[in-house]
C-alpha cells in the first residue's frame, strides 16, 4: 500500500513493483509517483454509458475497449498512466510481456473533473499524443452536455472539434461507432463543481 508518497526519485521499476502491491492506483511522471484521486459517480456512469454499447454496434470490426484499470505505458516522456477509456485496435501490444502495460491505443477517452481537466487538455495530450498509434483523443465534460474531440490528421496535426447541447452525437471518427448524447449522458445529474 503506498499511503504517502515521499518525494523522491522511483525508478519506473521500482514504480512497477510497488504499483503491484498497493491498494489504491499511481500514476508514474518521470520519476514521481502521483496518487490518482477517486471518481465521482457521474464519472463512472459516463464511462459506463459510453462502454456498454461499444462492443454490440461496431458489428466486425476488430477493436476492443478498456477501462480506467488498464495502464498506458508512454515510454517518450517516461510515464504510466491509467486512462479512463482506451480503444485498440487488434491486439493489444504489451509492455515487456507484462498484460496489464499496453502501448497502442488509437482512441484515448478521458471524463473531465475540475481537478484534472487543465492537466486533460495540456500536459496530459502532450503526452499522449508521442503515441505512434493513437488517432483520437476526446474529452467528456461530467458537468454539461458537452465533450472536445481531437482527431489526427495526414500531416501530423490534430482537429480539433467541440460538441455541445443534449439533442447531439458523438461520432467517432477513426471508428465507426455513435452513441448519442441522450445515451452518454443517461442518469447524470449534473453538478457544476466537477
Amino acid at each position: 500500500m503506498i499511503a504517502q508518497i515521499d518525494s523522491k526519485y522511483y525508478t519506473s521499476k521500482e514504480y512497477l513493483q510497488l504499483e503491484e502491491i498497493s491498494e489504491t492506483k499511481n500514476e508514474y511522471l518521470n520519476g514521481e509517483i502521483i496518487p490518482m484521486a477517486g471518481g465521482t459517480t457521474n464519472h463512472n456512469k459516463l464511462a459506463l454509458n459510453f462502454c456498454r454499447p461499444f462492443p454490440l454496434t461496431i458489428n466486425d470490426q476488430d477493436y476492443d475497449i478498456y477501462m480506467n484499470d488498464v495502464k498506458l505505458s508512454i515510454p517518450e516522456y517516461q510515464i504510466y498512466t491509467y486512462p479512463d477509456i482506451m480503444i485498440i485496435e487488434g491486439e493489444p501490444s504489451y509492455e515487456s510481456n507484462n498484460s496489464t502495460i499496453v502501448t497502442n491505443p488509437k482512441i484515448i477517452i478521458e471524463i473531465l473533473s475540475s481537478s484534472t481537466q487543465h492537466y486533460d487538455r495540456n500536459n496530459k495530450f502532450r503526452f499522449y499524443r508521442s503515441l505512434p498509434t493513437l488517432q483520437e483523443y476526446i474529452l467528456i465534460s461530467q458537468s454539461s452536455y458537452y465533450l472536445e474531440q481531437f482527431v489526427k490528421q495526414d500531416d501530423q496535426q490534430w482537429l480539433f472539434k467541440a460538441t455541445e447541447g443534449e439533442d447531439n452525437h458523438l461520432c467517432l471518427k477513426t471508428v465507426d461507432y455513435s452513441i448519442s448524447f441522450t445515451n452518454l449522458y443517461h442518469r447524470i445529474k449534473f453538478d457544476t463543481s466537477n
